[in-house]
Order: C-alpha cells, then sequence, then structure tokens
C-alpha cells in the first residue's frame, strides 16, 4: 500500500514539484498519476522509491514510514518494488536473461532459483524465446517489456512505472498496459505514471490527476468507491 499526507517537495533551485499532496492506494489496486509535464508524476515516484526525500509530510509504503528509514535501509525497501522506466535503463552488454537475472543476484538468490524465475517471468512478457539476445537486437517494445520481466522477477508486492509507453505505438502501449493490469489482478500494487489520457480512459482504471504539483482529481471509474 502507499500512503501520502500532506506531502510536498522543493527542491534547491526553489521548485515546488509537490505541494500538500494527499492519498492512499490499497494493496493490489491499481492507479494512475497523470497531468501536463511538470505536473510532478515523476517527482511522486521518486519519493516512493526514496530516490528524493520530501520537504514536508508523511509517505508510507509496504507499512514503513519513508521518513524513519535511513540510507543503509533504502535497498532493503526497494527489494519490495519493482521500477520501471520509460528508457529501459538495460545493460546493453549483458543478454536478455542476465539483465532480467540482475535484482535476484543483488538479493542473493541461489543458481537454480534465478533460472527458474527469470524464466517465468520471460514467460510471462512473451520474450522466452529470447533469453540469449542482447538487447540492441529487440524493438522497443520488446526493450520495455525485458524492463517489465525485470520489474517483477523478484515478485515485489509492488510495481511503480514512470511513462513506460512514452516511446510506443498506441497499440503496443495498450499491450503493455494490459500487461500491468495482469499483474494488478493477482494482487500487485500498481502505480503507473503516464500522460496518456485516452489509454488512461480506456482501461477504466483510477486516476491521480497532478497539476503543478497539487492533486487537482481523484478519478474513479464508475460503480469503484474509495
Amino acid at each position: 500500500m502507499i500512503r501520502f499526507d500532506n506531502v510536498s517537495k522543493r527542491y534547491l533551485t526553489g521548485l515546488d514539484a509537490l505541494a500538500e499532496v494527499s492519498f492512499e492506494i490499497e494493496a493490489g489496486e491499481m492507479v494512475f498519476v497523470t497531468g501536463h509535464s511538470g505536473a510532478g508524476k515523476s517527482t511522486l515516484l521518486k519519493l516512493i522509491s526514496l530516490v528524493e526525500r520530501p520537504t514536508r509530510g508523511q509517505i508510507v509504503v509496504n507499512h514503513a514510514e519513508l521518513g524513519r528509514v535511513r540510507r543503509r535501509g533504502i535497498a532493503h525497501l526497494r527489494r519490495g518494488i519493482g521500477m520501471v522506466f520509460q528508457d529501459h535503463r538495460l545493460l546493453m552488454d549483458r543478454s536478455v536473461f542476465d539483465n532480467v537475472a540482475l535484482p535476484l543476484l543483488i538479493a542473493g538468490a541461489a543458481r537454480d532459483e534465478i533460472g527458474k524465475r527469470v524464466r517465468a517471468a520471460l514467460d510471462k512478457v512473451g520474450l522466452l524465446a529470447r533469453e540469449k539476445a542482447h538487447p540492441l537486437t529487440l524493438s522497443t517494445g520488446e526493450q520495455q517489456r525485458v524492463g517489465i520481466a525485470r520489474a517483477i522477477v523478484a515478485k515485489p508486492p509492488m510495481i511503480i512505472a514512470d511513462e513506460p509507453t512514452g516511446n510506443l505505438d498506441p497499440q503496443l502501449s495498450l499491450e503493455i498496459m494490459g500487461l500491468f493490469a495482469e499483474f494488478g489482478a493477482v494482487g500487485t500494487t500498481v502505480l503507473v505514471a503516464s500522460h496518456d489520457l485516452l489509454l488512461i480512459k480506456r482501461l477504466g482504471k483510477r486516476a491521480l490527476v497532478l497539476d503543478h504539483g497539487r492533486l487537482v482529481d481523484d478519478f474513479r471509474p464508475q460503480g469503484k468507491a474509495p
């Protein structure tokens, strides 16, 4: 779960990226955060993963109050969060298998366990046959699927994704968002930052709307109560 209580973030430049933002996302819920470029979407995700710290307010993620998490505890917190980026951030000199295995290697998983989990994650995103390929030989959509496989391979309770379909055509975007919806359907909490309002509307999910750092709407599809 995720809870923001009156969270604000001001950068050293004086920019107020977020101002008094409050919301709660239940475990297993899929939610979009949307708004114009510069509205604060990426900052919000960075606060959840402790890439940034808030200026004011309280954030709780997976029952941990982030203000109490010290530097040595950040890695442990991030093990519970699968992160997907628009630019994939893949290691181009490593195979697809090695890219997906990275979180498990960092966590010290056994070799046999790594093999099983990596192949299960690649199968989930439809890339099991490409495990020996290198990212440069894949299409943009396939590279994004590798990034998603890497995010889910350790079976985190939460996935956050920053504009994961920003470089994809409409059909591929729908397929990628469909994958996120599948994870949400089996109990994974999913938070996706996206400016694609048509796609968000088509999927019929809850959407947090930011405008110049402020939460101006918490849209819920008809029939879905808070």
